[in-house]
């Protein structure tokens, strides 16, 4: 495994979006995701809370994803959950409602590691570790893998080697955008598969290109903190001009606005993480009463027949 290889500009192979089965109202079908962490576990809140901690904190994640499958549920939505093995462990029932709801279960690591604070063998470890949880925890296979906070960027291309070693299919842990926790801008912006990756397809969430630069319209805070309409055009940018597929994420804690606050938080991550949270509900509604979506398997892998 070389640990020094680059990824200046990943090589892409001409993979299409979708099937031709895979398209509604006239265009791709999306991709939905769900990042399954609970509030006081995302990465802007390292500075102020402690893993040692989490057990201390007052649990959210499990009522907010039966918030989120009845949403599903509600518009006739398939979705992928990446899935915290942390939070598998401990509510083992939530994984079992997940795939009850014919929704995908895939990897979202052990307890939120950011890629690139591991060693490759550290980093192993916890993606065999937690693919084996969540397998055996929902009954069904894990093809899928998203790194925290889209944390493999060009100092840690050996985790495409390690993912496909460890039995993963693909994994859509790259934002090709310029972010201060985040991102690799050169990556392509669609679905390709990484030097040394040994066949495993890397999905970036989606951006539109906008006068050279890539604008993200996947979801997450940008989603909340932007008007809808600028979301809503820039995908159908995507659907229209690009014919690709949009990835979409959010995380459990987004749809609840009476979620504990945490202390001692800088300005910026403060605004990031609880702004908009009472309009995000709404917001889904129309995201996914507007657009066509599956899960991430299907969409990109023609996984098989509709659960």
């Amino acid at each position: 495994m070389n640990t020094e290889a680059k990824l200046d500009r990943p090589p892409q192979a001409n993979i299409p979006a979708t099937g031709p089965e895979r398209r509604g109202n006239g265009g791709p079908v999306n991709a939905m995701s769900v990042d399954v962490e609970d509030y006081f576990q995302v990465s802007a809140f390292d500075s102020t809370t402690s893993r040692g901690d989490w057990d201390s904190y007052p649990c959210r994640v499990e009522r907010n994803v039966d918030v989120i499958l009845g949403l599903f549920a509600e518009q006739e939505t398939k979705a992928t959950f990446f899935t915290l093995g942390w939070v598998a462990e401990r509510y083992p029932q939530l994984l079992h409602r997940i795939v009850e709801g014919g929704h995908e279960v895939a990897s979202h690591g052990y307890n939120h590691i950011r890629v690139g604070t591991q060693t490759p063998e550290e980093f192993r470890d916890d993606v065999r570790r937690t693919k084996a949880l969540l397998e055996d925890v929902s009954g069904t296979p894990v093809r899928g893998y998203r790194a925290a906070s889209f944390s493999i960027d060009k100092r840690t291309p050996w985790a495409f080697e390690i993912l496909a070693e460890e039995g993963h299919d693909y994994s859509s842990s790259v934002y090709p955008i310029r972010h201060d926790l985040y991102g690799m801008p050169d990556a392509p912006r669609f679905a390709f598969r990484p030097e040394g990756g040994k066949g495993l397809l890397e999905i970036p969430v989606t951006t539109v290109a906008v006068m050279g630069q890539n604008i993200p319209c996947g979801g997450g805070g940008y989603f909340r903190l932007l008007p809808y309409s600028v979301s809503r055009w820039a995908m159908k940018q995507v659907n229209a001009s690009d014919k690709q597929s949009c990835i979409f994420y959010f995380h459990p804690w987004e749809v609840d606005p009476d979620q504990p606050r945490q202390d001692g938080l800088p300005f910026k991550s403060r605004f990031r993480h609880y702004t908009n949270l009472t309009r995000m509900q709404g917001k889904l509604r129309r995201v996914l009463s507007e657009f066509a979506w599956d899960r991430m398997d299907r969409v990109f892998l023609n996984a098989g027949a509709e659960n």
